[in-house]
């Protein structure tokens, strides 16, 4: 069976995040993001303020999924260089362009939009903007490429602007099964051969521990209904005869 899905990946850049001064909190949120847009999220890599780190990551995610997403690295000091990097990558010019300073005079008096401020209006060749309603200062998406800010009000932003210009695909559908505190080495093997028997779901074991103990939860998770409801049916069976309830938990 093809692979039809659409796929993305998330490129975070920034020298704060790898040193932990800055906790990023953009990553989860786009994943839920594009989960309900029937995107499938497949990296995350983080990247620092370096153009050949940067141009590096772009082409090998771009031409690997359906979209990049980049957050960071758009801003007016001399390390947001997350745009000249994207131009570069992609081997097209960039330059002020004047719908972004367009924009940015809605926000700007005269004679505040200084070098700084203007480094926020270079957009490589051929991109659509992405409104910032927030700062102004526009984000932009250059063929497969959707490159956004890192402070995360304006990133939510700026990915609801850019949404409905995304391709999505179908929906995933996930089944969560309660495994009534088994340790995973109970079922790990039968668990395995039913993953075995359903190639079209993914099946995960997801321990979590709680002031009552551990708890792990199964998930099923895929794109067809009938595949998912399946496969969850059997490993609800499992999780009833090893835990010897007359029913399916």
């Amino acid at each position: 069976m093809a692979d039809t899905a659409i796929t993305a990946a998330i490129l975070v850049i920034g020298d704060e995040i790898l040193s932990g001064r800055t906790k990023d909190k953009n990553i989860g949120y786009i994943a839920d993001y594009l989960t309900n847009l029937g995107i499938d999220l497949r990296e995350v890599r983080v990247v620092p303020d370096e153009e050949a780190e940067i141009v590096a990551a772009v082409n090998a995610l771009r031409s690997r999924y359906t979209y990049l997403f980049t957050t960071g690295g758009i801003g007016p000091t001399h390390d947001d260089i997350t745009a000249d990097s994207v131009a570069k990558a992609l081997e097209v010019g960039i330059d002020h362009d004047p719908r972004a300073v367009a924009m940015m005079q809605e926000r700007y008096a005269p004679g505040e939009l200084n070098e700084a401020r203007m480094r926020m209006a270079r957009i490589p060749f051929g991109a659509d903007l992405i409104e910032n309603p927030i700062s102004k200062a526009p984000g932009f998406i250059v063929q497969n490429v959707i490159v956004m800010a890192g402070v995360p009000s304006i990133m939510q932003a700026m990915l609801d602007a850019a949404a409905p210009r995304l391709k999505g695909g179908a929906r995933m559908i996930v089944e969560t099964i309660d495994a009534h505190g088994l340790a995973e080495g109970n079922y790990a093997s039968e668990l395995t051969i039913i993953d075995k028997e359903h190639p079209l779901v993914s099946i995960g074991s997801y321990p979590s521990f709680t002031g009552k103990g551990f708890r792990n939860q199964i998930v099923v998770r895929g794109k067809d209904a009938d595949a998912v409801a399946l496969a969850a049916e059997n490993v609800r069976s499992l999780v009833a005869r090893l835990t010897g309830d007359g029913a399916p938990a």
